[in-house]
């Protein structure tokens, strides 16, 4: 690489400070302000169409999240509690997370969603008011700022009834959940409009796990069937208010890629451990951007955890179609890895350019 340190580091000083708004049940914090050449969010912007950014979009640090915990759905996801359907969540410490809590049911079959389940009034809540109290201050608009929509389609169908009845309702009762489906985007996209409108929100985060650490939940067909069609009406709808939207879907789903494009999503958010990411990012990535959640290990070495960083910005940074959230579970480590990542990045991208 070209010797770009004096250029680079006087682009990695501090000018300021940014908040974060916390999202996942975390806290908001305070990130640093770099004197960087583009704005956070042009970066980001680049990213996510196809052209080269300036550097790895650092998303942990130059993004606003938005999860108003107005919205039942991730009270009860980031600490239990009752979500907007009416199924109960129970918080798991050790993991972290919120699972349905075993024997919880608000749906005794798809067939009678029509009569069983109670929708939620989105209207009914004070948006500007939770905007203004909580999200005003905390959004700045050099960042890019996402919102996060949890429990998507396939995930609701399952947490309404059980993993084992929606399996079954995707081979016995297509018309059915096509019907469920159909209102459910709806309100969906109700919501959407409410994150573009009051929240100033750039892309949605929409979340539908759809595999195992081995495999998808069903075949791509099934989703061809009955997902993808509804998923159009939902990205046509982002794109429609000039969002962006990427869809976060754990799980082994790399069978899925070619109709999660064919969608129309902006970009994927995948599980590491169950994907061959740069197989994924090497086929497709000219057609899906990927952002993930990267975490260090706290028992990495430093040594270890920068040439780690190079090796993920060598696999996935060459297209410039990825982004992470990068998190450093040690406290207290003698390097900042994420200026770290800024700095191999941006000088990777820099030798590309010539």
């Amino acid at each position: 690489m070209g010797d770009y340190r004096e250029l680079i580091e006087n682009e990695l000083k501090v000018v300021g400070e940014y908040p974060v708004p916390g999202i996942y049940g975390a806290p908001n914090i305070i990130v640093p302000k770099y004197n960087y050449p583009i704005t956070p969010k042009e970066n980001m912007i680049r990213m996510l169409n196809g052209e080269m950014p300036l550097w790895v979009p650092n998303q942990s640090i130059e993004n606003n999240p938005i999860q108003p915990l107005v919205m039942p759905d991730a009270k009860a996801r980031n600490f239990g509690g009752t979500d907007w359907f009416g199924i109960q969540w129970t918080y798991e410490p050790l993991s972290r997370a919120a699972m349905v809590t075993p024997g919880t049911r608000a749906l005794s079959d798809i067939e009678n969603w029509k009569e069983e389940i109670k929708w939620p009034d989105l209207d009914a809540i004070d948006w500007k008011k939770d905007y203004e109290d909580n999200y005003k201050n905390q959004i700045t608009p050099d960042r890019f700022s996402y919102f996060v929509i949890v429990n998507g389609l396939f995930e609701r169908t399952a947490d309404l009834t059980s993993f084992e009845d929606a399996f079954c309702a995707l081979l016995e009762s297509p018309d059915e959940l096509t019907e469920f489906y159909d209102k459910l985007v709806d309100w969906h996209i109700r919501l959407m409009e409410i994150a573009h409108d009051v929240y100033h929100s750039d892309m949605i985060l929409f979340h539908d796990d759809m595999g195992t650490e081995r495999s998808t939940f069903f075949s791509p067909n099934t989703y061809r069937e009955l997902f993808l069609p509804q998923y159009k009406k939902i990205t046509k709808a982002a794109h429609d208010m000039g969002m962006y939207i990427c869809l976060h879907s754990c799980g082994c789903i790399g069978t899925l890629m070619p109709q999660i494009i064919e969608a129309g999503f902006d970009a994927w958010e995948g599980q590491d451990r169950a994907n061959d990411k740069k197989a994924i990012m090497d086929q497709y990535g000219k057609d899906l951007a990927q952002c993930t959640l990267y975490i260090i290990p706290e028992d990495m070495s430093d040594e270890d955890a920068i040439a780690d960083i190079h090796k993920r910005v060598d696999d996935l940074g060459s297209t410039g179609r990825f982004a992470c959230r990068l998190r450093d579970s040690k406290v207290g480590r003698d390097v900042n890895l994420a200026e770290e990542l800024y700095r191999y990045s941006r000088s990777k991208y820099l030798d590309m350019a010539k």
